[in-house]
């Protein structure tokens, strides 16, 4: 019991430090100057997906690797089933898949990548470096290309910075955001670990499959939280952009960051089971992006179906 209290309370302060650090960067991004492309490129990618980084950060150099592999993968499977069967369930789904289909495919080719590095049974520090410069790369390509034009994927970016419409005035405010989303993911990480590990020791399972599922899903909450605003509001291309943008910057440069730290050795059940999962629900997402129709809510109870067959087989199946 007390074991999932501590990965519920983890779970509340990943979510409360996200998004005060999503709010406190955004507000400080526009004092700065920084442009709405820029700010739904660079800050909220990468605050939301803060929480992940931090958990798995936090679980690579504190000896649990298959907990910061397994969250990093759980979270980007979580994000396209999950969370995409959620929004649509919530109302059907249409995108301009122009404004989509260069983010897509970009995912999809980082979800290959890193299923070749996989194959060598670890992520060295070597193929960090790649990661991160793949990053790198990818943003630099968007940004520069989108800059001076209307195209739009970079309207879609714009857009994901608006949908924080609430954000730190004052200067002191925007930093004690700052600190307090920090200090709250910080504390929240090592609450969520101890609890996850405590659970896996006491179901008898391996610690990648907590990471898989339990972690993977605690740190996926501000995903949820902003692409279901998001499609409420009537913005599905600001939910599927942000889930796009999520996944790229949990493989690319949340792994890498982690793996430059500390080489993550890979679980067998990710090489046999996860990393296919991964694949597949690219390859449905970019399916749904290049026939450019609509999510429906049966669509999206199917995604929502597939992923409960994916937690079924995980505590079963593919439990050690």
């Amino acid at each position: 019991m007390m074991d999932i209290l501590f990965v519920l309370l983890g779970m509340a302060l990943l979510a409360g430090g996200g998004e005060a650090l999503v709010r406190g960067a955004l507000a400080a991004a526009r004092r700065l100057g920084m442009s709405p492309l820029l700010s739904g490129l660079l800050i909220v990618g990468f605050a939301t997906s803060a929480p992940e980084l931090v958990v798995t950060i936090n679980a690579a150099t504190s000896g649990t690797p298959d907990i910061a592999v397994g969250n990093v993968v759980g979270s980007n499977i979580s994000n396209v089933l999950l969370i995409l069967g959620i929004c649509a369930l919530i109302a059907p789904m249409v995108v301009k898949p122009l404004a989509l289909r260069r983010d897509a495919v970009t995912g999809a080719a980082a979800a290959v990548l890193c299923l070749a590095l996989f194959g060598g049974g670890s992520v060295n520090r070597i193929e960090a470096v790649a990661l991160l410069a793949a990053l790198a790369t990818y943003l630099s390509w968007a940004y520069f290309s989108e800059r001076n034009q209307p195209v739009p994927s970079a309207q879609v970016h714009e857009a994901e910075a608006e949908e924080r419409a609430v954000v730190p005035k004052s200067a002191v405010v925007i930093i004690l955001a700052i600190v307090l989303g920090l200090a709250l993911l910080v504390s929240g990480s090592q609450v969520l670990l101890t609890g996850a590990v405590g659970i896996a020791t006491h179901l008898g399972v391996a610690p990648a499959v907590i990471g898989l599922t339990l972690v993977a899903v605690g740190t996926s909450l501000p995903e949820l939280a902003v692409s279901a605003v998001a499609v409420m509001r009537g913005h599905a291309d600001v939910a599927v952009g942000n889930v796009l943008g999520s996944n790229l910057f949990n493989l690319l440069g949340i792994l890498g960051l982690s793996a430059l730290l500390q080489p993550l050795p890979v679980h067998g059940r990710i090489l046999q089971f996860d990393q296919w999962v991964l694949l597949g629900a690219m390859s449905v997402l970019l399916l749904f992006l290049y026939t450019g129709k609509r999510l429906s809510r049966l669509e999206g109870a199917l995604l929502l179906s597939a992923y409960g067959g994916y937690i079924a087989l995980s505590f079963t199946t593919f439990a050690v």
